[in-house]
Parts: C-alpha cells; structure tokens; sequence
C-alpha cells in the first residue's frame, strides 16, 4: 500500500510543478527601455493634488509589455525636503494596470524643496531628465497662483484648441452682460424647476449669487475654480453656470449664455466637464476613491479570463434601461444587468424588480462588456467605464459630455441604437472578434489618458475661462448680492515674480 501514495504523491508534485511554472511566465522585459511620461515628472511645473506618472514597459525587441509581471516589479521612491529641513510628508501608491503599464502617483502634504524622484524597473533605476527637483513644490493647498496665463497654459501643455469650446464659444463672438444678465435671471429664476448660479471672478476672488431651491451642487463648481484660482491668476471673468441635469438653452429659443455639465443636439448650452469629472480631479487621494487613475487598475481579472457577457447595474431614470431588464431575462448567457433603485417607474418595479444591492464600480471590470445608457441625460460613468479594461456599448444619444465628439465609434466603443435593437447583435459580435473589441479597449484607455486625466479636465476650465473673458465687452463686477467663495486658510511660503522679473516672498 506503500506504493499507491508514493505514486499518488509523486503524481501531484508533477501536476503542482506544471501548474506553477505555468501562472509564473516569464515575461521579458528591458528595464533600459522603459517609458516615462505624466505631470509627475513636473512637480514643480504642474501641481496637482495627485502627480502622476504613467509608466511602460518594454521588452528586449522594443515592443510594449502586455501582460503583468507580477507584484513589486516596479517601485519608486519619492522623498524631500520641507521648509523646515525635516522629511517632507509624501504619500505614494502603485497601480498595476495589469497591461504592461503602471501609474506611480504621489501627493504632498507639504512644500517641499529638493524633490527626488527614484523608478525601479525590476530593481534598475531609471534614468530621469530631472531626478531632482530643487523646487519649492507646492502642495495643492497653496494659494500660489502664476501671474501669466499664457507661461501656466504651457508649463501645464493645456490644450488651447478644444473642439468642443470652439464650437460652443462660435455662437457668442461678444457678449454684453449689461444685455444678457436680466434676461438670464428672469428666465431662469424659477425655484422649483431651475438652479443655477451667477458667478463673478474679478482678482482672482470668487463672488456668486445662486437661484432656485436646489443649488448644493454649487460646491462642484466652487471647489474646481478655488483649485484653479489657486494655481492661477485667473482674468476677470463672469459666468452663469447651470446646477442641473438638463441643458436650459434650447435651440427655438432666445440665445443665452449659459454653462452646464451636459450638452444636447437641440440645445446651445456651453459645456463644462461634469461636476463628478472636476471633483474626482480635484480630490484624487483625498476624499474619493474612484477617480480617473484608480479605475485604470481596478481589474483583478486580466482580459482572457473576463465574464463574458454585459454587466450593468443603476436606476431605472429611463426607458431603455428598462429594456435593457427585459434583453438581460431573454439572454441570461450573454447579460447580468439589474435596477439598484426604481423611482422613474415606480408602478413597475413588480416586473422589472426586485432590485439589486449596489455593486462596487471596480467590480464591473470583471466582465468583458459594459453598457453606457442614458440616465435622465447622459450616463457621467462613461469616462471611468472607458478607462477600465472592459469594452463599452455607448446607446445612441442626444446628450453629450465635453469630449464625446472627439470619440471614434468602432475606435473607441461600440456604438448601439437607443432603442438597444441592435444591442444582442454587438455583444455576439464581440464575442467572435475578440482581439478586435480588445483592440478598441485599449484605444478607449489611451484616449482617457490622453485627455480625461485631471492635469486635462484642470486644463479644459482654464482654457474656457480664459477665451470667454476675451468675449465678454461689459465690465467686469462684483454685485451687493453675491457671497465671497473664500480658500480654506493654510499657511504657504509662496515664490512669485513681480511684473518687473523680481522674486517676492508671500505668506497666507
């Protein structure tokens, strides 16, 4: 009997060596190679609350890594001096984008001088442009705004050519608010239908007055512009920015001025990124954790080994999401969709419920697909649903965020009837083209990173700003209505330049 588990032991070493040497591939890297780039390599050019640095691996033939190599491949080491000669208080996390990429991103609690920034690609230190940064680096609560736009335009490489801004701004090539500002208030002072607020920045301080019964979004805005105003010298400007879902400016009705968070084909609103876009931005490493960086990463399933079929969860605040209930009981193979809350069709809940617990959105991820269908106007998850590595349906819509007509369909996502007729057809599409709806995931990603990121969405409300001060013809002011939106006091040694070229020190 000896012989039978001597045997059967022997058997189950072979079979745990194979299955070893399988999960443990080698995957050939040059760490000579590697590919930096990101604003956390310009911390004293560009201060974010969350500096980030995208990182690629390369193998020995000088193709892209795109696969994992496993845990503590790649490290960094950031550290400092503070004004007080001691350690600066720097907080640092690794992202594997389990896709050959990473994303190194730190935050700093304090100024710091003499930054070191160290990347180790499988223990070889990299060589940087600057490893070291004699700075100061200022952390994102310094009130150290530069005094020309045009240096921090380029310091931050902002786009100064957005389509979605020219083409929103071509309608207003001057704008009188002496003529418009009456029309606006009286037309959209309507407290239980409307929210909005008028806002003014002259001197770089924030003033508004809002309107309407729900205007708590107004934190969003005062949150993005205090941060921008912060880094920059903004020019006097005045605005009105709409609390709303719903663009207000139709287009068979009087041209008006209006900032909102959502675009429509029959509307003429000016749009902004989303309120969740700019706070995600602002806030990265503090009081969120689902931003535009964390989400890269949020798979623990790589690609091949992804649920395929269509995960979606949410409320029922349209129509087709309802349809989308009746597709997911009909094709349980190929969806696993459910409502989280009925409020819209409460009178149905019988047949499309029982609703769902909610889902973490970073488990989404462990399906191939994901669906982005229209809420009350656009779905504002599209952005991180094209960040993760999952192939997104986008529902045919009239509503639009501020960089969805630089979007390819086919390129970027599949595109679908509103009417999700055509919805079962693409997903059994993607199913037999795999390597194609791959494909296009990882262009989604790229696109994401190359203009969803928060340096992009900080840029985008610069930029805007900055052109339609250039057409405002009134004169800029500050009315007895309005209330100051003052920075959190926090006491920074700042170092700015004068108009004649001379350094002065400033303390808040």
């Amino acid at each position: 009997m000896l012989w039978f588990w001597k045997l059967f032991i022997f058997f189950l070493l072979c079979a745990f060596n194979e299955t070893t040497l399988h999960t443990r591939k080698i995957i050939d890297v040059d760490p000579t190679r590697t590919i930096l780039w990101g604003p956390g390599l310009e911390p004293d050019k560009i201060v974010l609350r969350a500096r980030y640095i995208f990182v690629q691996l390369v193998d020995h033939q000088g193709l892209n890594v795109t696969n994992s190599p496993g845990k503590n491949f790649v490290a960094a080491v950031i550290n400092g001096n503070s004004l007080s000669n001691e350690t600066c208080r720097v907080w640092s996390q690794i992202f594997d984008c389990k896709d050959g990429s990473f994303i190194i991103r730190y935050r700093l609690h304090e100024t710091c001088n003499d930054l070191q920034i160290k990347v180790l690609v499988k223990n070889h230190t990299l060589p940087l442009i600057r490893p070291l940064i004699k700075g100061p680096i200022y952390e994102e609560e310094c009130y150290c705004p530069q005094k020309s736009i045009k240096k921090w335009l380029e310091d931050n490489h902002c786009n100064s050519n957005h389509s979605q801004i020219l083409r929103d701004l071509k309608l207003f090539p001057s704008v009188d608010f002496e003529i418009y500002r009456s029309k606006i208030i009286s037309r959209f002072n309507q407290p239980h239908g409307v929210s909005l607020c008028h806002y003014v920045i002259k001197n770089n301080k924030i003033h508004r007055q809002c309107f309407g019964e729900h205007v708590g979004f107004k934190t969003f805005v005062d949150d993005i512009l205090l941060s921008i105003t912060r880094k920059l010298f903004l020019p006097d400007v005045e605005f009105f920015m709409n609390l709303g879902d719903w663009p207000l400016v139709l287009k068979n009705t009087e041209l008006l001025p209006i900032f909102s968070w959502c675009g429509s084909v029959d509307s003429n609103d000016i749009i902004l990124p989303t309120y969740d876009l700019a706070k995600s931005s602002v806030e990265a490493m503090s009081s969120v954790i689902l931003d535009m960086l964390s989400v890269q990463a949020s798979s623990k399933t790589v690609w091949e080994k992804k649920i395929e079929k269509v995960f979606w969860r949410g409320r029922d605040s349209n129509r087709a999401r309802l349809i989308l209930i009746d597709l997911s009981r009909k094709h349980p193979n190929l969806f696993n969709a459910a409502l989280t809350n009925f409020f819209f069709f409460t009178k149905e809940a019988e047949k499309y419920g029982p609703t769902q617990k909610h889902v973490s959105f970073f488990d989404f991820f462990e399906y191939k697909y994901q669906l982005n269908i229209d809420g009350t106007v656009a779905a504002y998850r599209f952005p991180y649903l094209l960040a993760g590595d999952s192939l997104v349906f986008k529902q045919d819509s009239k509503y639009y965020e501020f960089f969805y007509k630089d979007l390819e369909a086919e390129k970027h996502f599949i595109p679908v009837k509103h009417n999700l007729s055509d919805l079962v057809e693409k997903v059994n599409w993607a199913i037999n083209n795999d390597k194609t709806a791959y494909k296009i995931t990882k262009n989604a990603q790229q696109f994401i990173r190359d203009n969803l990121m928060p340096q992009h969405i900080i840029c985008y409300h610069a930029v805007l700003i900055q052109k339609w001060s250039h057409r405002i013809t009134s004169k800029i002011k500050v009315f007895p209505e309005m209330e100051e939106v003052t920075q959190k006091e926090h006491e920074c040694n700042c170092l700015n330049t004068k108009d004649d070229g001379s350094e002065i020190k400033d303390e808040l």
